[in-house]
This record gives structure tokens, C-alpha cells and sequence, in this order.
């Protein structure tokens, strides 16, 4: 097939899953739309590498720099993100409030910027640090939660999946790439490189898998089997791209965080808090059996990686050496930059530029402070999730399998770093939700006409008796 001809054969796919899984019924903010553009670009590429108007980032000196096109563009969302929530005041500043060590977090972090060797560069990243929270905020004080998530996870998925087969089978000089040493084959897709693309596989694979799960239980209508065959074709595609991908991290991931979904839906002991726990533990044992226990290094042959997983040991003893001041490290997201960066560059034939762990990556950033810090959002995220399985079950197990998936991430790839989707959808697992529901604007909400800009209705009081939803 001419590559004119699939492309608009996948233009047609795409609306069609659109139109598919419609529901005239539900209702969200239009403001939605701007967490669906930050997750799409920093799910894919930045906007000038897209278009090819930025300067490549292939030294030291352009990574300091950075994109100015990049940069008026997460700048024009994070300013519309911001106006939406200066509307939303009350509503966020309850979330704010239940959130005390995700605040705390993200203030030092700001700090850290003072003894950072590039302040500059480090205030421009914790300020794109800063809209991912926004991201998070806006979903999270809609006039409906769980139709938000839904449409959010529907609207990225819909887009980047098909788009990245396209690329891959019709347009090979995006889609595909090639290792240096070997030449063998790597596929990316709508992304940079193929853990990346199993990254986006496991973040908005999750969510297809717990939409599909959700209305497969639901009450037989039209609209459900419309639904199915959406979540469906999201599922088969997910499972292709993994399969090519060759990201073994992920894959393993997206199993561990099906199987929590798969049994917290039927099995009603496996929701009770006692069991809930035994199997986080276990899942996360295993998860990191290859990392910690030598009986893991069995594991990890099976699956076709070495006892180094594929040299990630000699990169967390090289990172760690480098390590600056062990309590506050070296500022935010500031170790790689500069002359350290260069330092590394010269060790490897590729354009290293990440620990391939999130806790080192936290260490290095900003030392035990940062980590006893990301212990604290941890501890009380997952407090949150568990107390919520008698509240709202449904998003209770989604919020379970991100926050599995992102801690056994972690262990072998970034998982906690700025703009990156299973980061963002980390955030959106450990944000507690007061158990007193939010006051919401449903009438302001439902009667906006432009996202961007408050109304003037007041709010409409909430009902005491009703739970609060993820």
C-alpha cells in the first residue's frame, strides 16, 4: 500500500475510534484537551523535532540551551493549565491540602535549584516539572473525574498507537532506527527510541486494559459493545508494539500492572486490605529478584537479558561515583549537564544521558533529602489507593497497577522524571483525594464555552453523603 494511501486509511482508523467511543452522555471540560496535548508531545517528540526546526541536542553546549520553539510551547500550555486552575480555586487548593508530602516534594526541588551548577537550566526544568502537577490538577478537579481519566487515556492512546504503526510500516526513517554496533533494527514509532515506545505501551496500555475490563462488566447496550471494540483494537495494538518494541521493562511491567487490574476486578478477596498488601509485596519482590537476589539472574536469562542487565550494573556504578553531595545532590535534574555530561559521553559510543534507575536518578539530583522525600509521597499515595478500594474500587485498581508499574519501572529505567508519561501517571496514583468530596462548579463546567477562561456562577454545594472519587 502507497504510504499516502495508509496514511489516510489510519487518519480514517483514528476517527473512527473516536466516534466509537463516544458517549453523548458524559461530560467533561473542555480544558481537558490540555493535558491530552502535554501527554501526546511528551509521549512522542518534542514539537521541533517533529516539525525539524530545532537544533539537535547532540552536545553539552545545545542541551543547555535547549529549544526555543520547545520552550513557547510547554510555556503556552503550562499558562493555560494555570488559568484553568485559577478557576478552579477551592477545588484545588482542597487537593493541595490532602497532598502535603507531594508539595513538599516538589518545593525542595525548587530549592535545590540554588546549588545547582546551571540555576538557569534547572528553574526552566522544575518549571516544566511544575505543569506536569498541573496536568494532574486539571483531570483531577473536573466536573467528572472518572470520565476525565477515561477520555484523557482514549484521546492520548487513540492517537499515538496507530501512528506509531504507521511510521513503523510506511514511513521507516521516523518510525524506525538502527543500532550503531550491529545495525540491527530498533522500532520507535511516534517516539525517540524503543524504551520509550514500550514506555507509552505500558502507560496507556494499562489504561485500555482497565477501560476494556471496566465495560465488559458493564450492563449490555449499544454504546458497551461500541466501547469494546475501541478498547479492544487499543489492547491488540499495545500488545503488537510491546512485542516489536523489545523492551523488556516494560512488557514485564504492563504484566504485573494487568494482573493486579485482572484480580482486584474478580476476585473479591483480593481487595481486602491484608490481601492488597501481599500482593503488592510479592509483585515488587519479584519485580526486583533480578536486581537485588541472585536468584533473579535465572529470571533474567529467560527473558533474554544478561546478569548486567544490558549494562545498566556498570552505568549505576559509574552514575554513583560521580554522585555529588550525598544529602542534597547536585540540584534539580541538573546531574546531567556540562562537563559530567561530557565526562560520560567519552566513555560510551551512544549519548548516554540517563542512570536507566529512578532512585539513582532522585539520588543524584537531590541526594537522601529527595529520596526520603519520594519515600514519603510513596508511603502516602499507596495509604491512599488502599483506603480508596472501599471508596471507588474501579479507579482504585487503576491507580494500583501505575503505581506498581512506575515502582518496579524505576528499578531499571527513569520512571521519576519530569514530562514523562509514566511519571505524570504516577502523580495521578499517588494524588489523594479528600474523603470529603471537592466542591465542584458542575453548572459553571457543563456551560463553558472556552476552556481558558473562569465564569462567573458560583458553586454549587456538594452532598455530604457522597464518596470522594479518584
Amino acid at each position: 500500500m502507497p504510504p499516502a494511501i495508509a496514511t489516510l486509511v489510519f487518519f480514517l482508523g483514528i476517527l473512527g475510534l473516536f466516534v466509537l467511543d463516544r458517549d453523548p452522555k458524559a461530560r467533561t471540560s473542555k480544558a481537558l484537551w490540555i493535558p491530552v496535548m502535554w501527554l501526546l508531545i511528551n509521549g512522542s517528540r518534542p514539537v521541533a523535532q517533529w516539525l525539524q526546526m530545532g537544533p539537535a541536542m547532540d552536545s553539552p553546549e545545545a542541551i543547555l540551551d535547549g529549544s526555543p520553539l520547545d520552550a513557547l510551547v510547554f510555556s503556552s500550555l503550562l499558562a493555560a493549565g494555570l488559568i484553568v486552575l485559577a478557576g478552579r480555586g477551592r477545588q484545588v487548593g482542597a487537593l493541595l491540602r490532602a497532598n502535603g508530602p507531594l508539595l513538599v516534594f516538589f518545593l525542595y526541588c525548587a530549592i535545590s535549584v540554588l546549588w545547582s551548577e546551571y540555576p538557569f537550566v534547572a528553574f526552566k526544568r522544575w518549571t516544566k516539572s511544575v505543569g506536569d502537577l498541573v496536568m494532574v490538577l486539571i483531570v483531577l478537579t473536573d466536573p467528572d473525574r472518572n470520565t476525565a481519566i477515561k477520555r484523557l487515556l482514549a484521546r492520548t492512546g487513540f492517537v499515538l498507537f496507530p501512528l506509531s504503526i504507521l511510521l513503523i510500516r510506511y514511513y521507516g526513517d521516523w518510525g524506525r532506527g538502527y543500532d550503531p554496533w550491529d545495525g540491527t533494527v530498533r522500532y520507535v514509532g511516534v517516539t525517540t527510541n524503543k524504551n520509550a515506545l514500550g514506555m507509552i505501551c505500558l502507560v496507556f496500555g494499562l489504561g485500555a486494559l482497565w477501560r476494556f475490563d471496566q465495560v465488559y462488566r458493564s450492563e449490555k447496550s449499544t454504546l458497551r459493545t461500541k466501547h469494546l471494540i475501541t478498547q479492544s483494537v487499543v489492547v491488540a495494538l499495545v500488545l503488537w508494539l510491546l512485542g516489536i518494541a523489545n523492551s523488556m521493562t516494560s512488557l514485564a511491567c504492563f504484566a504485573l500492572g494487568a494482573s493486579l487490574i485482572v484480580v482486584t476486578s474478580y476476585f473479591a478477596l483480593a481487595r481486602q486490605r491484608a490481601a492488597l498488601h501481599f500482593l503488592v509485596v510479592a509483585l515488587l519482590l519479584v519485580a526486583c529478584s533480578p536486581v537485588f537476589f541472585e536468584f533473579g539472574s535465572s529470571l533474567t536469562a529467560a527473558v533474554g537479558r544478561d546478569p548486567t542487565l544490558t549494562g545498566r550494573t556498570e552505568i549505576w556504578t559509574l552514575v554513583l561515583g560521580m554522585a555529588g553531595n550525598p544529602l542534597v545532590g547536585t540540584g534539580y535534574e541538573s546531574f546531567w549537564l556540562g562537563q559530567r555530561l561530557e565526562n560520560v559521553w567519552n566513555l560510551y559510543h551512544f549519548h548516554l544521558n540517563e542512570s536507566h534507575n529512578g532512585y539513582i536518578e532522585v539520588y543524584v539530583n537531590l541526594g537522601w533529602v529527595g529520596i526520603a522525600m519520594l519515600a514519603a509521597i510513596i508511603v502516602a499515595g499507596y495509604r491512599d489507593i488502599v483506603s480508596s478500594f472501599q471508596r471507588d474500587p474501579d479507579t482504585a485498581r487503576l491507580r494500583l497497577a501505575y503505581f506498581v508499574a512506575a515502582a518496579a519501572y524505576s528499578l531499571t529505567e527513569v520512571g521519576f522524571r519530569m514530562m514523562s508519561p509514566i511519571w505524570i501517571f504516577f502523580l495521578f496514583a499517588v494524588t489523594g483525594i479528600p474523603k470529603a468530596r471537592v466542591p465542584q462548579v458542575a453548572a459553571e463546567w457543563q456551560a463553558e464555552s472556552w476552556p481558558l477562561w473562569p465564569t462567573t456562577a458560583g458553586p454549587v454545594p456538594a452532598k455530604a453523603s457522597e464518596p470522594a472519587r479518584f
